[in-house]
């Protein structure tokens, strides 16, 4: 079995203590391989990057979303007030309430959000769990199509199956394995390559389709799909008509609005490592200057901290999309 390439080094006080190997693609506009590092065939789950194709399902099956809305349906929040409040919504707009979703109770993602709820007695919660707004959608595309609500996360609900056709269909290859994400819902294994095609798919889509709905939702309201100070919303902010998605496990896929396309996975999950690499593989694929300038060389290396100072970087790994 071949072992995937360093992708990112942890350096502390000019010594290398730790490597994160991982495969990442990246597509030219016309759907051409530019970058690649590591097996891009190979299957992965993809996590919550899943969740703009898992949305493009949510639109086919009748579900009527739009603006900040569907970027929720499509993305990982932060569990802050606004969020919540927009899940509720998408629940009342169904006739239903927090006690119908069946993903797990959890913390706001957000640490600022996480104090304040601690702060005022109150604990963990299925409205606050980042996967809230999928689940809210999901449940409304069943009141919608006239599905039964009780087995929304069953792998042979119509809604799940029409969610593996459209994996399917925009990655181009079909899943390699089914699995169930940290959220109960059913998860599709494709490779990293099939996401990238998936990504690109969704922003080259015609104007006013389900696919491209779900992109421009995205891309107009990134605090929506992550949260106010996410590395995502930053990015889409910094670079115009990009497209990012998060995935647990060390997953990030994006696409740019002319149709240059990718991912990454971190073989070992880091989340740490994620970032970074995502930087290097903008970079390789043209975003070097202008207004995005800061933003990216913020987001380019992490800080390694040593007592009450910076001593260290978790950076890419030297000539890694050379």
């Amino acid at each position: 079995m071949d072992v995937n390439p360093v992708l990112v080094e942890v350096e502390r006080s000019g010594f290398v203590e730790s490597r994160h190997r991982g495969a990442a693609i990246g597509l030219a506009a016309d759907g051409a391989v530019a970058v690649r590092a590591g097996d891009a065939d190979a299957p992965i789950f993809p996590r919550s990057a899943n969740k703009p194709m898992q949305a493009v399902a949510m639109l086919r099956g009748g579900l009527e979303l739009d603006g900040e809305l569907l970027a929720l349906a499509a993305g990982s929040h932060s569990g802050e007030d606004f969020h919540v409040e927009g899940v509720e919504k998408i629940l009342a707009s169904a006739g239903l309430g927090a006690g119908d979703l069946r993903c797990p109770e959890s913390w706001p993602l957000d640490p600022a959000t996480q104090q304040a709820v601690a702060r005022t007695g109150g604990g963990l919660s299925r409205l606050r769990m980042n996967c809230s707004g999928k689940h809210a959608a999901m449940l409304a595309t069943c009141v919608a199509a006239g599905w039964p609500t009780d087995s929304y996360l069953d792998a042979d609900h119509p809604l799940q199956r029409i969610v593996r056709e459209v994996v399917e269909e925009l990655a181009g290859e079909p899943a390699a394995a089914v699995g169930i994400d940290g959220c109960g819902a059913p998860l599709f294994a494709v490779s990293i390559a099939g996401v990238a095609r998936a990504f690109r798919a969704l922003v080259l889509a015609e104007p006013g389709t389900h696919e491209r709905r779900v992109a421009d939702a995205m891309r107009t309201h990134p605090q929506w799909t992550s949260g106010t100070s996410r590395e995502e919303r930053q990015l889409m902010d910094a670079v115009p008509g990009l497209l990012v998605k998060c995935g647990a496990e060390g997953v990030d896929a994006f696409a740019f609005a002319d149709g240059r396309a990718g991912t990454v996975k971190i073989d070992d999950g880091a989340m740490r490592a994620r970032t970074p690499v995502t930087v290097a593989l903008l970079r390789a694929l043209g975003v070097r200057d202008g207004s995005d300038r800061i933003v990216l060389d913020e987001l380019a290396t992490v800080e390694v901290r040593g007592g009450d100072g910076v001593v260290g970087a978790i950076r890419p790994a030297p000539g890694v999309f050379e």
